[in-house]
């Protein structure tokens, strides 16, 4: 049985309390980056030949962040493991020459977003169910439905929506048996499209496509 991991983007609708909890993870994810960020930047101003903290040593530190800012606890906390991790790769790749130094994030960018991999559910046709954010209603969530939700991203962009990105695990389809015969597909304007041994395949419905949207 081989397994797949596939994307899915749905569009949420949060209500105001829901509103106001994603921008208090939106920004607690961005404090634990900078603060994160301005500490190995600290440590190597006072001894530029300290070790730098790895993965594991910055994950431990969490707890300590939670104490000194018990607004954090609002948040999944598997955000911001994702963080660190995020954190520690930027710095690899500084480390090979293949990017820039990382930089602190600012609370005016035009987009936000945190990602968390704790469980999130599909409760119903146009709902979700997302941790410290209950249920929430989404876009159809039909593609979400048969698989393992592995991750999940909330953003805000420069449009004012939110949106949902999830990475799902499903199960791969067999592959169908090799016939060996061909077929051509024409592309039509009455008829969605017509096969070169005449087979018509439905009619085109731009209402239909827009709801799907």
């Amino acid at each position: 049985m081989t397994k797949l991991i596939k994307g899915v983007k749905l569009r949420l609708y949060p209500n105001k309390q829901q509103q106001a909890q994603l921008w208090q993870m939106f920004g607690n994810d961005r404090r634990v980056w900078n603060l994160m960020l301005d500490m190995a930047k600290q440590r190597y101003q006072n001894n530029p030949s300290s070790h730098f903290v790895n993965e594991y040593g910055m994950n431990y530190l969490l707890k300590q962040l939670k104490q000194e800012y018990p607004y954090l606890k609002d948040s999944d906390a598997t955000s911001f493991l994702v963080v660190n991790h995020n954190l520690v790769q930027a710095f690899k790749m500084l480390f090979k020459h293949r990017g820039g130094y990382p930089r602190f994030k600012s609370r005016y960018a035009a987009k936000q977003s945190y990602t968390g991999r704790s469980v999130c559910t599909v409760i119903a046709k146009r709902r979700m169910k997302l941790p410290k954010l209950g249920s929430i209603r989404t876009s159809k969530t039909s593609q979400a439905v048969n698989g393992k939700i592995k991750r999940y991203t909330v953003s805000y962009g420069p449009t004012g929506r939110y949106y949902l990105s999830l990475q799902v695990e499903t199960v791969a389809p067999e592959a169908l048996p090799k016939t060996g015969k061909t077929v051509g597909l024409d592309v039509g304007i009455a008829d969605l499209a017509i096969s070169s041994d005449g087979e018509k395949f439905g009619t085109f419905n731009a209402k239909w496509l827009e709801k799907q949207a």
